[in-house]
């Protein structure tokens, strides 16, 4: 059965006022001692096993490690899409466990911006009409939210395909509207789920490269949950992940690149 929760006014008024206001402080995300526990079958897995993390305002983050390391899983509790065993998040200094579904829908619609690997966009409407979609759940005008949908899909470089629908655009370009449409609300924090696993070498440089210049100019902190090792350049830090802990925390520059080779792999 499916419970329907309806709102205080003056509860929901306070918070909208709250997200309005903004933080004070310069951190856009904290986890606090985060556990997440799977039950599978007799065996409990143990996703998240202790994680302690605070993310900056405006830093770019890659959370690498190989799969089942427990980096999607930090990543979904980072953005509201799970609730963990135990253990703290703060978004803005917002307890997210502290919410309500109707608060925590108004955080993700107007804090935090989604891009997903497979793209995650709506097949039967153009471009346009996708980037529009989140603009219209925050409450934006019909003329303000089309002037501010035209003007980022002209910056990522589809201003000439605003009605082009998914299936007339590369993965790439589909990627691109994903990038837009994650940036619609202007959100303080944007998280990308493996953003250049669905695309070619060339392709995926450009996307990373486009998130970095977004990260720069708009001052949006970037979070970014991936394999993909061409991200290491562009981050200010690397959280590398292992068996649901973090494994190890390294600034760029202190990292030692070299082609086919990172650090002492």
């Amino acid at each position: 059965m499916i419970q329907v929760v309806n709102p205080d006014p003056q509860r929901l008024a306070a918070f909208l006022a709250q997200l309005e206001a903004g933080p004070d402080h310069a951190e856009a995300v904290r986890v606090m001692n985060i556990v997440k526990h799977y039950t599978m079958g007799q065996s409990v897995v143990r996703a998240l096993d202790g994680v302690d993390l605070t993310i900056a305002r405006g830093e770019y983050v890659s959370i690498m490690g190989s799969s089942g390391s427990g980096k999607t899983t930090l990543f979904n509790m980072m953005g509201g899409l799970d609730k963990p065993t135990d253990g703290k998040v703060f978004v803005d200094d917002v307890d997210i466990a502290e919410l309500d579904p109707t608060e925590l829908a108004w955080l993700r619609c107007r804090k935090i911006g989604y891009i997903f690997q497979t793209f995650n966009l709506i097949g039967t409407i153009t471009a346009l009409e996708n980037v529009l979609l989140p603009m219209s759940f925050a409450g934006l005008t019909h003329d303000e939210a089309l002037d501010r949908g035209v003007e980022i899909l002209t910056r990522v470089g589809l201003g000439e395909r605003c009605k082009h629908k998914p299936t007339q655009l590369s993965g790439g370009q589909q990627q691109r509207v994903a990038i837009a449409r994650a940036f619609a609300n202007r959100p303080a924090m944007i998280l990308a789920d493996e953003p250049t696993g669905n695309l070619d070498q060339r392709t995926g440089q450009q996307i990373i490269s486009m998130l970095k210049e977004l990260n720069q100019e708009s001052g949006v902190t970037i979070v970014s949950a991936t394999h993909d090792h061409k991200m290491l350049d562009v981050s200010d830090r690397i959280v590398w992940m292992s068996d649901g802990r973090i494994e190890r925390i390294e600034r760029r520059g202190d990292l030692d690149i070299e082609v086919g080779r990172i650090g002492d792999e």
